[in-house]
């Protein structure tokens, strides 16, 4: 644990330098770039290829698409137990989503004109599923859930398949349960390059959505313009504000359950009003981690990549947090209603010791895929609006165009573009 004192002259500065994403291995972007126009020259060949050199799985082309047979066969595979709880998970998340849906509206404008705003449903989407050693079911509710509730016609999933050549079969089910039939075994930049330039057994897709690796991140980014993408989202992020009433356990096991994810690059952060409370969590890590399964992960997690910043009261505590813009920011102080107004560029805000991340990364209602690397001061989290796109509407008539007439003209004229003014004049 790195812990930096709010009132030391390079308290910013330190800061700084912890927040910086994770440094991307100067030949990943070379890579992808390979992979995308392989992808792009060769189609389900590369795909199969980079399929067998990436993820140790022999997948021919012609056994890309998984079939009814096997979303049948993992549906039955998993216990009924399980499927509740997706559909109890399911549930949290339409029920969220389905209050931010927008409606059609119009509107008279000053010049009596009719305005409002259509909103569509994106035609065609690829979600991409992470299923490696870890595989995010999760993901999948709160992916494929959105689209569904959005309206979008076409879904097309993407996910990497194990060295057998199989799916995970809770990602199936998960699938199964919301309707999503058209799945794919692929995955990393590969499966990001054929959702988004399309191959003869994927065809492309209109906005490409989900988390992954870097090469998968970077495949996004490469891609952009050509087809859509939802975020960049990086290696997960936690930073929890606590006082003297906060519980140095319930700290301690939130801190380690998001330093939890993997990749080796998480970053959680403790912005705490005690040196003393610093130290009590410090010894809950040690205990804690020592008896999960991942402890030697979370050890390396909690050495690199853990920062606590010891401030001399919540307002301070406010102003490290809205700096870090983290991706799940949690509120373990007294009054943690007091501080919700002033925390302005969080993911998602934890509200009270009762409420940790894993309820947001699992079932609470809003999506899990959130910004991270500080980009959370510009962007928000996986919303309904992403899965739909919105048209203006415009209608005037020969009373609202002569009302308008002298705007134009002021326009026409400051802007030097006369046929720009001539195409209202002539109707007038």
């Amino acid at each position: 644990m790195k812990v930096f004192d709010y009132k030391s002259s390079d308290f910013w500065k330190s800061l700084e330098k912890a927040c910086e994403p994770a440094s991307m291995s100067g030949d990943i972007p070379a890579i992808v770039s390979s992979v995308i126009a392989d992808v792009r020259a060769r189609g389900d060949k590369a795909l199969e290829e980079f399929t067998l050199k990436f993820d140790g799985a022999k997948v021919p082309a012609k056994s890309l698409a998984v079939t009814e047979t096997e979303l049948k066969a993992a549906a039955k595979a998993v216990p009924a137990y399980d499927k509740k709880m997706m559909r109890e998970a399911i549930a949290c998340v339409k029920s969220f989503h389905m209050k931010t849906r927008p409606k059609n509206w119009r509107a008279k404008n000053p010049h009596g004109a009719t305005v409002g705003e259509n909103f569509y449903p994106i035609r065609r989407v690829g979600l991409y599923i992470p299923g490696g050693s870890v595989p995010l079911v999760s993901t999948v509710i709160m992916t494929a859930t959105i689209a569904k509730i959005a309206g979008c016609p076409e879904i097309c999933v993407c996910t990497p398949p194990s060295k057998d050549g199989t799916i995970n079969s809770h990602i199936l089910c998960a699938l199964s349960l919301l309707g999503v039939k058209e799945i794919y075994k692929a995955g990393g930049a590969q499966a990001v390059a054929a959702m988004g330039v399309g191959t003869k057994t994927i065809p492309a897709v209109d906005k490409v959505y989900g988390p992954g690796n870097a090469f998968v991140m970077e495949a996004k980014r490469q891609l952009f313009g050509t087809v859509g993408c939802d975020l960049l989202p990086g290696p997960s992020e936690v930073l929890i504000v606590a006082d003297a009433s906060a519980s140095p356990k319930y700290v301690a096991a939130d801190l380690l359950s998001q330093a939890e994810h993997g990749s080796g690059k998480e970053k959680v952060y403790l912005v705490c009003t005690s040196k003393t409370f610093e130290g009590r969590v410090a010894r809950e890590l040690a205990a804690q981690s020592k008896k999960l399964s991942h402890a030697d992960k979370l050890m390396k997690i909690l050495d690199n990549g853990c920062f606590v910043c010891v401030v001399p009261n919540l307002d301070a505590a406010v102003e490290v947090a809205n700096y870090v813009s983290p991706e799940h920011m949690e509120l373990q102080v007294k009054e943690p209603e007091k501080l919700v107004s002033k925390i302005t560029t969080a993911g998602a805000i934890l509200v009270g010791e009762n409420t940790p991340t894993v309820l947001g990364d699992f079932t609470a209602g809003p999506s899990h895929t959130l910004p991270t690397g500080r980009t959370g001061r510009f962007s928000s989290g996986l919303q309904l609006i992403d899965f739909m796109r919105r048209s203006s509407y415009v209608k005037y008539d020969k009373k609202s165009d002569a009302k308008a007439a002298e705007v134009v003209r002021a326009f026409a004229r400051m802007e030097s573009l006369d046929a720009h003014g001539n195409s209202l004049a002539i109707r007038l």
